[in-house]
């Protein structure tokens, strides 16, 4: 769901709080400083986040105004809706320079009593868009792209931005190509090969390998050259993540039109073992 209201009513509240929004502008920020490292868990509803986030912002909420009536139409039940005013604290990620203080609307939680939070003071992670000729304001496009603050979410959030604007970040999976299956010589022996399609064309290859008497072994490639030192993607990592959460389910029989039928299960095969290996794409946190 994404947070806005109608452009007069957004007009309207922006210019209530106008005096407590000086313009004073932060330069734009395209990467970010060193993370902790550390493999935390949420790696993929965080990524989503980004993904669709132009701007992501650590900020401390300066006033929070309870919006009711006409403008809080489609609240979802149990919820309440909020004009926030917050301070910049850090510039994550952004395009475009942006002003120290922004303002944006978001539903959040009530307590079990009913009651709404004080949000005032509360230190949050941002995902929003810029909003059209409103510089102060801002757009959240999921009802979780406000979050609390917290260390190992602050350190999570720059490690993926800084994969994401790193210019030579995996693009997004869009389907499959051609698959096809090789034998060896021996019995049990043959590779399979497994061309990738990309939002941006750039080549993405999956090689399986079978060796009689071995495991298994896969590898990812980016680029028309199969690299024989390659190995899979380490979890959680935005390549994990494409591959994780942008693959189908099964080779499509497209990719596999020119397969004998023997060659073309083993295909599927090995690609389903490629899907095992990877894991779950669990979205959440």
């Amino acid at each position: 769901m994404a947070f806005h209201i109608a452009r007069s009513a957004t007009l309207t509240i922006s210019a209530a709080f106008a005096a407590a929004s000086p313009v004073q502008m932060l330069p734009a920020q395209a990467q970010v400083v060193a993370e902790s490292g550390a493999v935390l868990p949420g790696y993929v509803g965080t990524a989503d986040l980004i993904l669709e986030a132009p701007v992501v912002l650590d900020a401390r909420i300066r006033s929070a105004a309870r919006i009711k009536g006409a403008e809080a139409a489609g609240v979802p039940a149990g919820q309440a809706r909020f004009y926030v005013e917050a301070d910049v604290l850090a510039l994550i990620r952004s395009d475009a320079p942006l002003p120290t203080r922004l303002g944006y609307v978001v539903d959040v939680p009530l307590d079990a009593r009913g009651r709404a939070p004080k949000l005032n003071k509360q230190r949050v992670l941002l995902f929003a868009r810029q909003v059209a000729g409103q510089p102060t304001m801002l757009q959240l496009p999921r009802a979780d792209a406000q979050k609390a603050w917290t260390a190992e979410l602050d350190a999570l959030v720059r490690r993926i931005v800084r994969e994401v604007v790193d210019p030579a970040a995996p693009p997004a999976v869009t389907g499959l190509g051609n698959a096809f299956h090789v034998p060896g010589t021996l019995p049990g022996e043959g590779e399979t090969q497994i061309f990738v399609q990309t939002a941006t064309g750039a080549p993405i290859s999956l090689s399986i390998l079978r060796r009689p008497g071995e495991q298994r072994r896969w590898a990812v490639a980016l680029g028309e050259i199969v690299d024989d030192a390659a190995g899979p993607p380490p979890r959680d990592t935005l390549l994990w993540y494409r591959l994780a959460c942008g693959l189908p389910r099964a080779l499509p029989a497209s990719s596999l039109s020119e397969q004998e039928p023997a060659n073309a299960t083993l295909a599927r095969d090995d690609y389903a073992f490629v899907l095992a290996q990877l894991g779950s794409c669990a979205r959440g946190g």
